[in-house]
This record gives structure tokens, sequence and C-alpha cells, in this order.
């Protein structure tokens, strides 16, 4: 029971799970890249979330997961509005200043107002204008689930994604690289 096999034969040992264990594994999953931003006083705030997932129609609610260290979302929490922008593939240096503990964050960041405090980064895939709904402790996270207010796109744009620990563009313009992987 201790092992799988693969669809290749390859047999995979199972052991107990750890959060260095997690971590790695999870590294295997892709996820979109989402900024998270708000003007509170007129001083911009922001935070990247990989762990955004759609939960409800109706009402309209996504959700994401915020670390209980966060310094960035004790502040975020108390905005009337949020700003979730779904960063573009050309997005890297946004995500990077966003993601950042410490410098300007907003330094390659083109912020646009939304209503109340929401503020949006230009040039992104998707925005969705939000508001907290409700928040659920779950271990060393809070699953945030917030309210969707106004949504929009740029169909044409490809995402951002976050997968073996690096930023990545979902199709990369490196035809040599699609040849060595294939």
């Amino acid at each position: 029971m201790g092992e799988l096999t693969s669809i290749h034969g390859a047999a995979a040992a199972l052991t107990p799970a750890d959060g260095a264990d997690l971590r790695r594994t999870f590294a295997h999953f892709p996820s979109g890249v989402v900024a998270v931003c708000a003007r509170i006083g007129g001083t911009p705030y922001g935070l990247v979330a990989s762990t955004f997932v759609p939960v409800s129609l109706d009402p309209p609610l996504v959700s994401i997961c915020i670390q209980y260290t966060s310094e960035t979302w004790p502040r975020l929490e108390q905005a009337d509005r949020l700003g979730l922008s779904l960063l573009a593939g050309e997005q890297e240096a946004a995500a990077r200043g966003l993601s950042s503990r410490r410098g300007d964050r907003f330094r390659n960041v083109e912020l646009r107002a939304g209503n109340g405090s929401a503020a949006f980064v230009a040039g992104a895939t998707a925005w969705l204008e939000t508001s907290v709904h409700e928040q659920v402790p779950a271990g060393d996270h809070a699953v945030v689930l917030l309210r969707v207010h106004r949504i929009g796109a740029r169909p044409e744009s490809e995402p951002l994604v976050f997968h073996r620990s690096g930023f990545r563009a979902l199709h990369d313009p490196d035809p040599e690289r699609d040849e060595a992987v294939g």
C-alpha cells in the first residue's frame, strides 16, 4: 500500500507528509498568479496569491488563501473593496515586486483605480472587484472568501502561472525549450 505505479510503470513511494514535502509536491501543480491590491488612505497595498479558486456562481464568490504571517493582509482586509488582478504572462516583474517583503512593491506596477479602495494592475488578463465575505481558519492560513461585485477580462492575453517554484508564461515563446521537452 506504500507504492503507486505511474502510467509509465515506475513506482513512486508514498511517505508521511510534512510542510517541506507538501511544498515540493504542490510545486508540480501550476496555479494562476493573482495580485490583491487596494489603496488605503492614498497608499497602495498589495500582495500576490497563487491559491485563487472560483467558489460559487450564486452568490458570486472566489477564494484566496493568506498566510497568518502576512504583514500586508491586516491592512488589506480592512478595505471596503479589493482589486484582484489575474496577472498576464508578461507581468513577472509585477509579480516579483508585489511578492517582495521589502522595497517598493509597486515599482514595476501600474495601478488603476476601481470603486472604493479597489486597485487593479494594468495589463492583467482579468480583474475582479471584490469585498471580504468571510474568513475561515485553515492551519497556518486563512481561507478568505471574497464576494465579486464587478469583473473584466482581456481574453486574448495569456496568464502568468506559478509552477515548480517559479513564475512562467503558459505558452513559452522559446521554441527550443518546447523541443527539449517534447
